[in-house]
């Protein structure tokens, strides 16, 4: 053995490098399918397989896609349709705010004692009082108004802070 170790030392520079007695990195050994018709039918099938369940996923994709789609026009839609019902009432607001101001300013222009005069002249054909038309009658002088004969009090209901302030002032 001390012949091996003299044969592996080199004469140069540098160190002599001892190779181990044991690998430390083992090679695994891989072995090779045979290939047969019979396994190569099976990779077919599952490559079959991982084909039809990728074709699956890009299916879900899509549907969850257009149904994520379809909710959003849908919500859309019902924004729209509350946005045009709101302006649609605010036309209908204005349209009787206007109204309603018309309204009083005839209202305002027929108040006038002059315009009442002449309406119910022309519209109902009625006329002024003359003298004939007019007739007196005499009432006595007694006054039918009776005098308050009692006194009558009216008691403010007080908060229980009152009552109490004035139990204490009855006390001292």
């Amino acid at each position: 053995m001390a012949m091996q170790r003299f044969a592996k030392y080199q004469y140069e520079t540098s160190p002599r490098k001892l190779e181990p007695e044991y690998d430390p990195y083992p090679k695994k050994r891989v072995q090779k399918k045979p290939s047969t018709a019979y396994t190569k039918k099976e990779e077919n099938k599952k490559e079959k397989k991982q084909a039809t369940k990728r074709k699956r996923t890009i299916i879900l994709y899509v549907i969850i896609t257009f149904a994520i789609l379809l909710t959003i026009s849908y919500r859309n839609s019902l924004i729209n349709e509350s946005f045009n019902e709101t302006e649609e009432l605010k036309k209908n607001l204005a349209s009787i705010q206007k109204e309603n101001e018309q309204l009083r300013v005839n209202i305002e222009n027929s108040l006038n004692l002059k315009n009442i005069e002449q309406s119910a002249k022309e519209q109902i054909g009625m006329q002024k009082l003359n003298n004939s038309q007019k007739r007196y009658i005499s009432l006595d002088k007694k006054d039918y108004v009776e005098p308050a004969t009692e006194k009558i009090e009216v008691e403010n209901e007080k908060n229980w802070f009152e009552t109490i302030l004035e139990w204490i002032n009855k006390i001292y």
